[in-house]
């Protein structure tokens, strides 16, 4: 189905939005029509798909360099916004039940590998990582690669704020309240920064609901590290204040190192693919895609 964009708020990434990407509706499983932006791989050149599975509070129109990248280098993209994120429906930040994020990305996957050919590379950033790592370790679906940005595997709740937890959860699950997240620290840039906080499709709420499944999700990947067996790419920031580096770095100790490549950028903050070098990230990825999907020759 063809979606009619409402007119871009002011300040919205979405203003950049280059002529190649399209936006389309797809209904989720529970109904929930989820937005969709789609970047087709440049004529005869398709190496295969990458899904892009943004991070809480944000938008998938915040990855317009990153598909713009991706398609350079032979690949379609798919990117689509949460339920209650960016131009998707739904209260900001909640969840109906538990897994809806996962069915989500599931009806996402089925609708890409229906549309395009080859195989299939899904991408999460924070949120999004957890995401992508929590639906290859349940085996929701197959994928072909996996990239992790900054990966939310751990978010460093205290033993505290994990009783606050369970009340908030048996009393008002869905009431939305501040995620704490500091603007400050996503990237070094500054220009990056005030895009974000000017962003009108952004949002800072979180739900009890969606905190326990990224807690919980966390840990059922972290526990898996051992029996992982999807290629994966692991990136890191070690400046990163809104997700705790050890998550990633637990993990890597205890993957398969013949299928989980790690890399840690010591100097960078949390915004990996918007730091002022950038083009590191951007370096490692395409060498590693590389690596496992060869580009055919012109």
């Amino acid at each position: 189905m063809t979606f009619s964009a409402p007119p871009t708020a002011s300040g919205s990434a979405d203003t950049a939005a280059a002529p190649e990407v399209s936006l389309s509706e797809l209904a989720a499983a529970d109904g929930t029509r989820l937005v969709l932006r789609t970047w087709p791989a440049p004529a005869g050149r398709q190496r295969g798909t990458v899904v892009i599975v943004h991070g809480l509070g944000e938008h998938s129109g915040r990855y317009e360099h990153v598909a713009q990248r991706l398609r350079s280098w032979g690949f379609a993209v798919v990117a689509y916004d949460h339920r209650g994120h960016g131009r998707s429906p739904g209260p900001r930040g909640a969840l109906q039940t538990a897994d809806d994020l996962l069915h989500d990305l599931a009806a996402v996957i089925d609708a890409a590998r229906a549309r395009h050919a080859g195989p299939l590379v899904l991408l999460g950033h924070s949120m999004g990582g957890l995401i992508a790592a929590r639906f290859v370790a349940g085996a929701v679906r197959p994928v072909d690669l996996l990239v992790l940005s900054s990966p939310a595997l751990n978010v460093g709740l205290s033993a505290f704020n994990r009783g606050l937890l369970r009340v908030s959860l048996a009393l008002t699950p869905n009431l939305a309240v501040s995620n704490g997240l500091d603007a400050r620290y996503v990237s070094r840039d500054p220009a990056v920064v005030s895009r974000y906080l000017a962003d009108p499709l952004n949002h800072g709420k979180v739900t009890a609901r969606l905190v326990r499944f990224i807690v919980d999700g966390g840990q059922y990947v972290r526990e898996r590290a051992r029996q992982w067996q999807v290629p994966t790419l692991l990136m890191w920031a070690g400046q990163d204040r809104l997700v705790l580096p050890a998550g990633s770095a637990d993990f890597a100790e205890l993957a398969p190192r013949d299928l989980v490549q790690c890399q840690c950028f010591p100097q960078m903050y949390h915004e990996l693919f918007n730091e002022p070098d950038q083009d590191e990230v951007f370096n490692v990825l395409h060498q590693w895609l590389d690596q496992r999907l060869p580009a055919a020759a012109d």
